[in-house]
C-alpha cells in the first residue's frame, strides 16, 4: 500500500492577489475548508497517512492549520460551535505530518525532488492542492484511492487524466498512449504545455500522481525544459519510455481552483452539493 504523499505548496498564488499577499493559497476557503484539507483528507482516504509538504517562507499558516490550537479548543469547548472543528480533529488524528522547504521556484520537478528527504526509498502520492477533486458521490472513493489500486495492481506510475478542450490544452501536459481497457491509457509520450496544433492528444494531465521513487533518480539528471524549470512531465517520460506510467481517467469532479473562475465553481458546487447537504 502507497502510505506516503506528498504535498507542493511552495507557489506564491499571484493570480489571487492581493488575498494571497500575507498567506499561502492554498489556505483559500472553499466554502468553510481550507483547499489544503481537502487534498490532505483525499490522501487519508486512499490510506496515505504520511503527508509532507514542500513549503516556502510565506506557508506558516499550513503547519498551523494542521496542529491543535489550544486557544481556540478552550475557547469553544462544551459550546455549540465546537462540532465545527470535527473534520480538522479527524485528520489531525489520523494523519502523520512532516515539512520541507523549496528554497526557490524551479518547477515542479524541482518540488518533488526536494521533498525526497520525506519520502525515502517508497512509492508516493502527489496532489496538487490547486486541483480540487470531488468523488462522484458524497462519501464515494476518491481520486488517489482509484490510482492507489492502480499502482498496486501495476507497479507503475499513475497520473490522472481528463479530456480538455482544444483551446485549454496548452495549460496542461498531455499524452499520448494506447487505451487498455478501464480508463486506464499505457502512456508513450508526454509534452509539457504544448501548443493545440502540437498536442498528442486531448487527455490532460491534471494534479494528482503516484509515482515510484526511481523518479528522484530521474529528476535529478532532467535538464530544464519549458519556462527554464525543472518539469516533472520530462521526468515522467523517462519513465514512460520504459513502460512504466499508466494513466488514468478518473471518476469524479475537478476543478482548477488555481483559476479565480474555477474557484468560484468550486465554491458554489460544494456549496449547493455538499455544505447544504
Amino acid at each position: 500500500m502507497v502510505q506516503k504523499c506528498l504535498f507542493p505548496v511552495a507557489g506564491y498564488g499571484t493570480r489571487f492577489l492581493p488575498a494571497t499577499k500575507a498567506q499561502a493559497k492554498e489556505m483559500l476557503p472553499i466554502v468553510n475548508k481550507p483547499l489544503i484539507q481537502y487534498g490532505v483528507e483525499e490522501a487519508l482516504e486512499a490510506g496515505m497517512q504520511q503527508v509532507g509538504f514542500v513549503t516556502g517562507r510565506t506557508k506558516r499558516a499550513i503547519a498551523d492549520h494542521f496542529d491543535i490550537s489550544y486557544e481556540l479548543e478552550n475557547e469553544i469547548s462544551g459550546s455549540s460551535k465546537e462540532c465545527y472543528l470535527e473534520s480538522i480533529r479527524y485528520v489531525i488524528n489520523h494523519g502523520i505530518f512532516s515539512y520541507t522547504r523549496q528554497p526557490e521556484m524551479k518547477g515542479l520537478g524541482h518540488a518533488i525532488l526536494c521533498g525526497e528527504t520525506l519520502i525515502g526509498n517508497n512509492p508516493f502520492g502527489v496532489i496538487l492542492a490547486d486541483d480540487l477533486c470531488l468523488p462522484e458521490t458524497i462519501g464515494g472513493e476518491g481520486v488517489m484511492s482509484q490510482m492507489a489500486k492502480i499502482h498496486e495492481e501495476t507497479g507503475c506510475s499513475v497520473v490522472a487524466l481528463m479530456e480538455v478542450p482544444e483551446e485549454n490544452i496548452s495549460k496542461y501536459g498531455v499524452i499520448a498512449g494506447e487505451d487498455i481497457g478501464g480508463g486506464r491509457y499505457q502512456v508513450s509520450n508526454m509534452v509539457e504545455k504544448p501548443a493545440k496544433e502540437d498536442a498528442p492528444s486531448n487527455l490532460a494531465i491534471i494534479g494528482r500522481y503516484i509515482l515510484t521513487p526511481d523518479i528522484f533518480d530521474i529528476i535529478r539528471s532532467t535538464p530544464p525544459g519549458k519556462n527554464g524549470e525543472i518539469q516533472l512531465t520530462d521526468a515522467l517520460l523517462a519513465q514512460a519510455k520504459q513502460g512504466k506510467v499508466i494513466g488514468y481517467k478518473f471518476k469524479g469532479t475537478r476543478f482548477d481552483c488555481g483559476s479565480v473562475e474555477g474557484f468560484v465553481e468550486a465554491t458554489n458546487y460544494v456549496f449547493e452539493n455538499i455544505y447544504s447537504k
